[in-house]
């Protein structure tokens, strides 16, 4: 059986399109769709059911996957690395939110590089959700850092961490808005007056962490425009700390700030409001020993980062 049908054949099957699939293998469509006719007329069996969008293995698709997948990847394991490139760098890409891959993820896997690291070399790029799970699939990262569980089985997804939001703003104003007893009334009445008339420091102007906030603890939405829209929270913070209003933040990221006493926390709900990040492959790629090693270094990492 050829070889390269079982490589069309195994990146249908994860990607569930002939045109996802094409993309990742540099084919036209029609080359994919003849490839993956040519191998069900050698089986004798069909291996997909056509859909409107994309399609779906059939049984026998789903069983010679199961088969073929493992030793496909292992096969592109030995032709990247090569035979004899013990010596060699591994070059790992990861791809994530600027912020946490910055302070999180990348001094957790410095560790892994160099010669104590077993020959890793690390390139990371930025992005929101889409735009690094997009570059994921279409193979221009092996690890990707999300805030969006991926659908689909062309991409796997691991529970990394959870990161608790903040809603934080100078001295200045906490002294304005009220006492500490005061604020913690707001949120029993599940209303947010004492913040309205406080300009608000966020990424974008949606307002997607204050707004998120907002409807998770006060059930409502912020009634302040955005004052300084800056689309990194690093940024965010340094406004904060400067006095130019409030901002809800990750705790990880505003920590040492509030420990200086350069911002304060407004609020503290019960429940404060969470965000869940996930490690992202692509599927069968975990057979190779970096990429292996490094999901498994973050994954312990993050047990301390929660």
């Amino acid at each position: 059986m050829d070889l390269a049908l079982l490589r069309t054949f195994v990146t249908v099957h994860r990607a569930g399109s002939f045109t996802r699939a094409a993309a990742l293998l540099g084919l036209s469509q029609p080359a994919v769709t003849s490839q993956i006719r040519t191998l069900e007329r050698q089986l004798g069996r069909p291996l997909f059911l056509r859909q409107a969008r994309g399609v779906t293995p059939t049984t026998i698709g789903d069983e010679l996957a199961h088969k073929a997948a493992p030793h496909l990847d292992a096969l592109v394991e030995i032709t990247e690395t090569g035979l004899d490139d013990e010596s060699s760098l591994r070059t790992l890409h990861l791809a994530g939110p600027p912020e946490f891959t910055a302070e999180r993820a990348l001094p957790a896997l410095t560790e892994l590089t160099g010669e104590d690291g077993q020959g890793y070399a690390l390139r990371a790029s930025f992005g929101n959700a889409e735009e690094t799970l997009e570059g994921l699939a279409a193979g221009h990262h092996d690890l990707a850092i999300s805030t969006a569980r991926p659908r689909g089985a062309l991409l796997t997804a691991s529970t990394l961490c959870d990161e608790e939001h903040v809603l934080v703003a100078a001295p200045s104003w906490a002294g304005q808005i009220g006492s500490g007893e005061a604020l913690k009334t707001v949120h029993a009445v599940k209303r947010a007056p004492a913040f309205e008339n406080v300009p608000v420091i966020e990424v974008h102007e949606s307002l997607p962490f204050v707004s998120r906030y907002w409807a998770s603890v006060f059930d409502s939405r912020p009634a302040a425009p955005g004052a300084v829209v800056v689309p990194d929270l690093r940024a965010v913070l340094a406004c904060a700390a400067a006095g130019a209003g409030l901002a809800v933040l990750p705790r990880y990221l505003c920590a040492a700030a509030l420990e200086r006493g350069d911002v304060v926390a407004l609020h503290e709900p019960t429940v404060p409001p969470l965000r869940t990040y996930f490690l992202v492959v692509r599927t069968g790629t975990l057979a190779m020993p970096h990429i292996a090693r490094a999901h498994e270094w973050l994954l312990r990492a993050a047990a301390d980062w929660c």
